[in-house]
Parts: structure tokens; sequence; C-alpha cells
């Protein structure tokens, strides 16, 4: 009933359903278990997350979760900063634009070697993908922000810190949930590169282990944990941003 009540959850389900329902033509279609149907797949699906899969999601989670953190930690205030600064945007900018069109990937057996096989270099590999997005959004919704706005608060007698709280910081949120939610689908693309290497934890190693082995229900069991993930974090966001923006809110 709430689903029902909330135009967003209505979306999702009627979303959900088009996706089932495009699958099921196409396991019709091929006829083969390489292809499994929706529901033999969701049966396989629930008996692993009782065992086997549920240790995976957690660690997947765990990594993006911590890359997350810290790519906001990072690019944030780095991005406020240079909104605010020309002459640090002269000269950091620059630098930002040159590595952030490259592939993070690339770096990857770098982070390795320098990180070591376990966690952090995944971690690190994913902030690399966060925080460079982070940065230019955050930067470029405080350059959006009017002058007259600036000169108002400066009026009330604000000092810089009240400034950042009540102008600055409010203005960029929208732009860097934004930023978040189009980086979020890439970082999991590049988790699940990642997770292919040196590690035995991790959606990722599941689904191309299970490859391996030609179990191909258990293969998209971990596919479809993959996207339940990625559909958690994006409605995280969006229970985060109403929270902490909630005129965006009043205006949708």
């Amino acid at each position: 009933m709430k689903a029902l009540r909330n135009p967003a959850g209505c979306r999702t389900l009627f979303g959900a359903f088009i996706v089932l329902l495009l699958w099921y033509i196409l396991h019709i279609c091929v006829r083969s278990n390489i292809l499994p149907g929706p529901y033999e797949t969701f049966v396989t699906f629930a008996k692993l997350m009782t065992g086997p899969l549920l240790p995976h999601v957690a660690i997947s989670i765990y990594r993006i979760a911590a890359a997350i953190v810290v790519s906001m930690g990072i690019g944030v205030p780095l991005g406020l900063w240079l909104g605010l600064s020309e002459r640090a945007d002269s000269v950091i900018s620059p630098v930002v634009y040159i590595l952030y069109p490259i592939p993070k990937v690339a770096f990857l057996p770098l982070f390795m070697i320098l990180f070591g096989l376990g966690n952090s270099s995944k971690i690190i590999l994913i902030i690399s993908i966060i925080v460079f997005q982070t940065v230019l959004t955050a930067r470029d919704g405080v350059k959006e922000i009017p002058g007259e706005l600036y000169a108002s608060v400066r009026t009330l007698g604000l000092n810089r810190w009240q400034i950042y709280k009540h102008l600055v910081f409010p203005a960029a949120l929208p732009k860097i949930f934004s930023a978040l939610r189009v980086s979020i689908g890439v970082s999991i693309a590049t988790l699940f590169f990642g997770e292919n290497f040196a590690t035995t934890y991790g959606v990722g190693y599941f689904i191309m282990n299970c490859w391996v082995m030609a179990d191909y229900e258990q293969m998209f069991a971990g596919i479809l944990a993959m996207s339940l993930m990625g559909i958690f974090i994006f409605k995280a966001i969006d229970l985060l941003e109403r929270k902490v923006c909630p005129w965006i809110c009043l205006h949708n």
C-alpha cells in the first residue's frame, strides 16, 4: 500500500515488472540453460543468500560504502575550496582535468602493488572514480551561486564559516548527490572488474567463478545480487538527499 501511495515506489515496481517481462521473453526465445528464467534465478538467489552468496555481497557493499565515505570526505571540501578560490582552482583544476578522463581500471595493477591484494586496492580504485566527479561537481555548484546571494548574506553579518554552512554547502549539495549517482553505476562496474583479480570474495568474483563452472543459475543469481546492491545504494542516496536537502523535494 505504501508503494501505491508513493509515485517513486510505483515507478520502481513498474520498471522491475518491465525488466522481468523482457527477461522472461528472452528466456523463452533462447531456450537454453545459459539464460535461466526469472523464477529459477530468484529461487537460487534466495537459497544462496542464506549461505555462500551473503559474504560476497557483504564485502562488495563494504568496499563501495567505504569508498563513498572517503571520496565524500576528500572531494566535497576540496571542491568547495576550488569553487571559492580562483587561485586554487587555476592550479588544481588543470591537474584534475588531466587525470579525470583516464580509465581508472588502468591503475589497478599499480594499486595492488602499492596497497596490497586485499580490500585496500579495490577501495582505492573506486575512490579514484568517485572523488574526481565529486570535486568537479562541488566546484561547479559553488561557481553557479549568484554573486547577489553572497552580498545578501554578508549584509546579515555572517562570518566565513557561516557562509559555508548556510549558503555554499546547501547550494552545492544537490549537484554532489547527482554526481554520486552517476559515479555509483561506473563504480559498481569497476568493482566487478577489480573483484576478478587476487581475491576470493566479492560479487564480481562469485559471478565469474560460476561462469567458469558453467553454473548459469548461480551466475545469474550473482548478477541479480549485484543489481539489487546497486538499487539499494541508489535508494540510500535518495533517502539521504531527502533528509539533508528537503527543499529539493518541495520543488518536485
